[in-house]
């Protein structure tokens, strides 16, 4: 046992130590699941183990919330301490782990630091990672409250994240924040700690009984960040419609269906007013837009086209509107060509799912928008 910087650590050293790895409190025999090279078992190991399971089960951590920070109060750049419940982890290269991690709330919702000319070569992404999550994980992943990707940091390379069980919570100690493309993510840094958090803490049930509330609200589906209320910028029907996520959009049952949601404008294509007809007159521009949970794209199409623009207007009020949804100021000219800090407005809207190809239905599933009217 050694300590470093007065904090106590026992140090492993490959000649002459030995180590094994048993289940918690909910494991019911004495084989450890991993070992090491040298390591024999011995009778008075069973002791060990049981005792320290029987220690375990009436334990709690000093978890006093202003120790911790939610995922809703996260800031870029910062070590924070966080309480998140493992939803997913999964190898994406070798030695290249991601886990996906969640505590009912929504993280903040970021400036978007683009030119919007670079939508044709260079889109905004849909998610972290390099392939989206397969639908039947998806599907298992709670509808309301962000879900932070964590990855492994420079240093961390060699670190295995195999062990994490997928259902328990962990304490992520000096974990780091950073933004890339407007989405969040975590990063496991040198200095950071894992340490799990048993399902009966104070603070675990705390979360879940948020998330609980949100879900029996009213308007628990809405993002934090508009409250008290949506902006004006755009105008919809059926008010009679409570918001869903879109996550709850994502893995719904059914192919074909139709939602109402609170979501921003983060990106176009194409991004000039003048390119949103075809050489027809038919309407075809692709918004991504984005919520707390997901980040999707949805077309305006057509007759759906012509109801969110209110008909044909000129190009400079199609400008005009755009520039509204997306943040920018609305004399804003320069077509997309400039970096610039946006901030759009959180707006409902309509959304209906279909699909292309009938072989493949949910593997060629898409998303227009509809019933919905930008304000003039």
């Amino acid at each position: 046992m050694k300590t470093h910087e007065r904090e106590v650590y026992a140090f492993f050293n490959k000649k002459f130590s030995s180590f094994a790895l048993y289940e918690g409190v909910s494991g019911g025999d004495f084989t450890p699941y991993q070992v090491s090279a040298r390591f024999r078992t011995r009778e008075l190991d069973k002791k060990f183990i049981a005792d320290l399971r029987k220690w375990f089960t009436g334990f709690q951590l000093n978890t006093d919330p202003n120790d911790f920070q939610f995922l809703r109060e996260i800031k870029e750049g910062q070590r924070l301490s966080l309480i998140c419940k493992i939803l997913h982890t999964r190898e994406v290269a070798e030695k290249e782990w991601i886990i996906f991690v969640w505590d009912g709330t929504d993280a903040p919702s970021k400036k978007i630091q683009t030119k919007m000319t670079d939508e044709m070569d260079n889109p905004l992404p849909l998610h972290l990672g390099k392939e989206p999550l397969p639908r039947d994980i998806l599907c298992t992943f709670p509808s309301v409250g962000s879900v932070l990707t964590v990855v492994l940091g420079e240093g961390n390379k060699n670190l295995g994240l195999g062990f994490l069980k997928t259902g328990t919570w962990l304490n992520f100690l000096n974990i780091v924040c950073e933004v890339h493309a407007g989405l969040w993510r975590g990063v496991l840094m040198p200095f950071t700690k894992l340490r799990y958090v048993p399902k009966e803490d104070r603070y675990v049930l705390g979360c879940q009984r948020c998330y609980e509330e949100r879900l029996s609200e009213k308007w628990g589906r809405m993002p934090w960040s508009c409250f008290p209320a949506p902006s004006t910028v755009t105008e919809v029907e059926h008010d009679h419609v409570l918001p869903v996520t879109l996550r709850d959009v994502l893995t719904y049952p059914e192919v074909t269906a139709k939602f109402k949601c609170v979501i921003r404008v983060v990106a176009a294509f194409p991004c000039e007013a003048e390119n949103f007809l075809s050489p027809v007159g038919t309407y075809r521009v692709r918004l991504t837009i984005e919520d707390p949970t997901a980040r999707v794209h949805a077309f305006l199409y057509a007759e759906d086209g012509e109801k969110f623009f209110d008909g044909h207007p000129s190009a400079s009020d199609l400008n005009r509107r755009m520039n509204k949804l997306l943040g920018l100021s609305e004399d804003d000219d320069s077509k997309g060509t400039e970096y610039t800090d946006r901030d759009p407005p959180w707006v409902f809207c309509c959304i209906k799912s279909y699909y292309l190809n009938e072989s493949d239905v949910w593997g060629s599933r898409r998303f227009r928008i509809f019933d919905t009217k930008v304000a003039g």
